[in-house]
């Protein structure tokens, strides 16, 4: 599992230029993926949001933007990083470890992830967490890397492991923290194992929705 003082230090030294690195990294795509999100999102009608690992609020933001009837809350346990999402228009924020949200029970009706869930220190701790905090009938979403399979996999493990870290580097000027990324995304359960996962955590009616051949998957719940 990954250690939390690291993520926290890696993600506080590239707070400043995520953004990019992540629309340059993703050849754009990342804005799409949260496109299907919220899209999904809309579908459930919720009057209360919570964007999970929040970071420079790209989600939250996608989420407010076009759905302004929701109210969206954003935690992150890293303060440079929301520090970010509130220059870019980001009004509500919480600084919070995720394993230990400082919020009611059933206090939201969706509640969502994005990219985040892979860098806690416990994966099914967080996850009850955040069904502790959704109201019963509420929904988890979670948005995340996965790894493709067949004639994809190869060529994307070159990339992840060996290209992407040096595209990075330049980018933000640490590349270690990048080659971190490539271990968190082999070591994230996927698929059918995430989904068990969730299932093993109290969820209801756990689904996969891969995207882009597989390099990340959507996976919803309900609580």
């Amino acid at each position: 599992m990954p250690d939390p003082a690291y993520v926290h230090a890696a993600f506080s030294s590239i707070a400043e230029r995520y953004v990019t690195a992540n629309h340059i990294l993703s050849l754009g795509t990342d804005v799409m993926w949260r496109q299907r999100v919220v899209q999904r999102v809309a579908e459930w009608k919720p009057r209360r949001l919570l964007d999970i690992a929040t970071g420079t609020g790209d989600l939250a933001l996608a989420i407010s933007r076009a759905l302004p009837e929701v109210e969206v809350l954003g935690t992150d346990f890293c303060r440079p990083m929301l520090d970010v999402a509130v220059r870019r228009g980001l009004t509500r924020v919480l600084e919070a470890d995720a394993l230990h949200l400082p919020l009611p029970d059933a206090s939201f009706d969706v509640a969502t992830v994005a990219f985040g869930l892979r860098n806690m220190a416990d994966y099914a701790a967080a996850l009850r967490e955040f069904r502790r905090v959704l109201r019963p009938g509420g929904h988890l979403l979670v948005l995340d890397f996965s790894m493709p399979e067949g004639i994809l996999a190869a060529p994307y493990r070159l990339y992840l492991h060996r290209i992407l870290p040096k595209i990075a580097g330049w980018v933000t000027g640490n590349s270690a923290a990048y080659d971190y990324l490539g271990e968190s995304i082999e070591a994230f359960p996927r698929g059918e194992r995430f989904c068990r996962l969730l299932s093993d955590c109290g969820y209801l009616g756990p689904t996969c929705l891969p995207l882009c051949m597989g390099i990340a998957s959507i996976y919803t719940a309900e609580a």
